[in-house]
């Protein structure tokens, strides 16, 4: 290679790395706050006003032109799965890119002018260590695989950031600052008191998870306990949690989809927590219809589960985000339309209650434990599904913190003529037997 040819390659990465710059500046040119932006050849480039928040590394150049030409906060996601882009300082700071991206409107000509630029630019790339093996993002239409896709990571994944019962979903905080293990054994209890469970009745789990609140309902409650998973590492883990607490003569579990469960009136209690997500919004209806069919005559249902703040699940970054990603098959719909379809499969619904600031402390929790258990969680399942859930968790947290996102338990009734079999008041609820 001769020295000119060497010249000329220094040359062009230098107007490379002054383009770049360039191009970042324009892009950021209204960003509110401060953060560091580290190219692949290490120059330097502050952002905004002020300390810097968070230090965002890219390793390519393609990074820049997907920004110039999308901006897509999606694709920036992404790039940071694949390790292509790194953060590091503070990451909820960070997550406010995602608005930024959302919101920028370039004028045409400044967008020509980057995109111009952006496609000028070599291919700048330094290596990542995270193999880019991606996951596809098909929405799938089998419900096993659906839930597999998310649950069945490994039962020792969430083992490192769940409580020790294995609860994967919104704890009931008495303060901000209680443990998350205490958190959960309240929210186990509430459901129990909310459904009013008593000895010897008869109360099904639809998507028992790890098999918590069955094993806690028939130990302090004295029910008889069934609990339905579509995922296989749960019911082993489920089944096995039932035996470790000499539960058999009180706790069933079953790989069953709730689509086939019996369609008589067999049980005084049903509930759904954190599962009628999975459903599908057309799916609803008959979803309902089901439960009112396997409940008896005045018996009571508890919906837990997550809300949007907007109707009909709408085609925005956060659901491109969670069904390429997360939830493949995920809909959220306002809590008022989840009213009606129960009130349409004749439910009478007699409490609402929102736990949205719970689901934001929990999530909390969850973050704090996975970035603490990160060495371990990398060795287990790679860096990449580490950074999905990281992003995803974090994200989550700050939906619901800005009330983008809700959470509502939803105590509903089987019809029948007369009054229910309730207490008058709620007093009963906030007196735990436990």
């Amino acid at each position: 290679m001769t020295a000119q040819v060497i010249h000329n390659r220094h040359k062009q990465k230098r107007e490379d790395s002054n383009a770049a710059h360039l191009i970042l500046r324009r892009l950021f040119k209204g960003y509110k706050g401060g953060f560091a932006i580290r190219l692949w050849d290490n120059s330097i480039l502050n952002i905004g006003n002020g300390l810097s928040a968070f230090t965002l590394t890219i390793h390519s150049s393609s990074v820049l032109r997907d920004l110039v030409l999308f901006s897509d906060p999606i694709r920036l996601a992404e790039a940071y799965f694949d390790g292509v882009v790194e953060v590091s300082g503070d990451f909820n700071a960070a997550m406010g890119l995602r608005y930024y991206l959302e919101n920028l409107k370039l004028p045409f000509q400044d967008k020509i002018s980057l995109v111009l630029r952006a496609i000028s630019l070599g291919n700048h790339k330094t290596k990542s260590r995270i193999k880019t093996k991606k996951l596809s993002n098909a929405v799938r239409q089998n419900d096993v695989e659906s839930i597999a896709f998310h649950y069945d990571v490994s039962n020792e994944f969430y083992k490192l950031w769940l409580d020790e019962r294995m609860v994967y979903s919104c704890a009931y905080f008495e303060t901000p600052e209680q443990e998350l293990e205490a958190a959960q054994c309240n929210k186990l209890d509430y459901v129990c008191r909310k459904l009013r469970l008593q000895k010897d009745e008869s109360y099904l789990d639809i998507g028992c998870g790890w098999g918590a609140l069955v094993c806690w309902a028939a130990k302090h409650y004295g029910v008889r306990a069934h609990g339905i998973t579509l995922s296989r590492n749960q019911f082993e883990y489920a089944s096995e949690e039932v035996k470790r607490q000499g539960l058999e003569d009180k706790v069933t579990i079953e790989m069953r989809n709730y689509r086939d469960l019996l369609l008589e009136p067999a049980y005084d209690k049903v509930s759904s927590i954190g599962m009628f997500e999975h459903v599908g919004l057309k799916n609803l209806p008959g979803y309902f219809s089901i439960v009112r069919q396997v409940l008896k005559p005045g018996g009571l249902f508890l919906n837990h589960g997550i809300t949007s703040d907007e109707p009909d699940w709408n085609r925005g970054t956060s659901t491109q985000f969670i069904n390429s990603h997360v939830f493949p098959d995920g809909e959220l719909d306002i809590v008022s339309n989840i009213q009606r379809r129960m009130e349409d499969a004749c439910f009478e619904i007699f409490d609402v209650e929102s736990l949205r600031p719970h689901y934001a402390f929990t999530l909390r929790h969850w973050v704090s434990r996975l970035d603490a258990k990160s060495e371990e969680i990398i060795r287990l399942v790679g860096e990449r599904t580490y950074r999905i859930w990281r992003l995803y968790m974090t994200g989550s947290a700050l939906q619901f913190e800005q009330g983008a996102t809700g959470i509502y338990q939803i105590l509903a009734v089987r019809k029948e003529n007369g009054f229910p079999n309730l207490p008058l008041t709620r007093r009963d609820l906030y007196t735990s037997k436990n």
